[in-house]
């Protein structure tokens, strides 16, 4: 895939995929011979476990050894009985229709190239893009687009910073009368005293190295509450930062979240974020207007949450009294 035919201001350039997409999807496997891991180009077409065990064959790039139905098993697998090697046995059979499934059941088993780095990593190395190729996901893998967001977020304007931060003010003022205390001991112990994302061990007294979770993130409306808090290490939730929980998480650590926590499972999984309605908007307008020591007057304040209120598409959630005060909005 060409680059983009934009100004590239981050010194970071997309490099040039050969004989490939940059959305295509591969598939990974060991050699069951030399254990050589091997990349397989699979393409914009997904493939079933039952084409995958019909029609693959595939070669392994080191030894030659060919992986397929009409294969014996590795005769160098002495604690196997010689006959259950052979092709025609069950067994087999068996283990090259669960050899191909491994590495075609669902998409989360695929892996994709990183246009940046050049790497092919497994799906979870890629945030999530709706309709981009069969994956869904970006073009460039998390690692990169971290480097290439570092230098992006250098060059943001002092008022864009201005109007993200005055975003997230709004919105905490909007959630403030719904977040419960998290008792911290109980959070450890919920999550067995570990980093819900990476299994790391935490420590309850080091607490510059863990942080609590807004599992549906407090940018999209939604309060800090047992149910909405997870224990993850400090780079964990760095990574997260105000992500969409199907964007951080693979879906059986939602599965596993939802257990845990008692969180809704079908909000959790929507594939893109989804705005909290179940607030006062009034009440939070009415905070919002009486901060005090703000060095901004009341109808910068008025427009700065006419912006958040459009942009969530709250106005209908606004009584006739705070219609008024906010003048039209729609």
């Amino acid at each position: 895939m060409a680059r983009r035919p934009i100004k590239n201001e981050t010194g970071i350039d997309r490099i040039l995929l050969e004989n490939s997409n940059v959305h295509d999807a591969w598939s990974v496997y060991t050699c069951v011979n030399c254990k050589t891991i091997n990349f397989v180009h699979i393409g914009q077409e997904l493939v079933s476990p039952a084409f995958a065990y019909q029609n693959f064959e595939w070669e392994c790039s080191v030894c030659g050894f060919v992986h397929s139905k009409e294969a014996d098993l590795p005769s160098s697998w002495i604690n196997w009985k010689p006959e259950l090697l052979e092709k025609e046995e069950l067994t087999a059979e068996r283990f090259w229709q669960a050899f191909f499934r491994i590495s075609t059941e669902k998409p989360e088993a695929y892996w994709k190239q990183c246009n940046v780095c050049g790497r092919i990593l497994p799906n979870s190395a890629f945030s999530k893009h709706k309709g981009f190729g069969p994956l869904e996901k970006q073009m460039e893998c998390r690692a990169c687009k971290g480097a290439i967001n570092a230098v992006l977020n250098c060059q943001r304007t002092s008022e864009q910073l201005r109007e993200s931060s005055i975003r997230r003010r709004i919105a905490d003022m909007f959630v403030e009368e719904y977040n419960e205390r998290i008792d911290v001991q109980a959070l450890f112990d919920r999550f067995g005293g570990k980093c819900f994302k990476t299994g790391k061990i935490l420590d309850i007294n080091k607490t510059g190295s863990w942080h609590i979770d807004h599992i549906l993130p407090s940018k999209y409306l939604y309060p800090l509450t047992v149910r909405n808090a997870a224990l993850l290490s400090s780079e964990a939730n760095s990574n997260k930062r105000d992500r969409w929980p199907s964007e951080f998480y693979t879906p059986q650590e939602l599965v596993e979240l939802a257990k845990i926590t008692g969180a809704d499972l079908s909000l959790l999984s929507s594939p893109t974020p989804v705005i909290n309605t179940h607030i006062n908007v009034n009440r939070g307008v009415d905070r919002y207007l009486n901060v005090r020591n703000s060095n901004t007057d009341i109808s910068k304040r008025i427009i700065e949450l006419k912006k958040v209120i459009q942009q969530y598409n709250l106005e209908d959630l606004l009584d006739d009294e705070h219609r008024l005060i906010l003048g039209e909005i729609i």
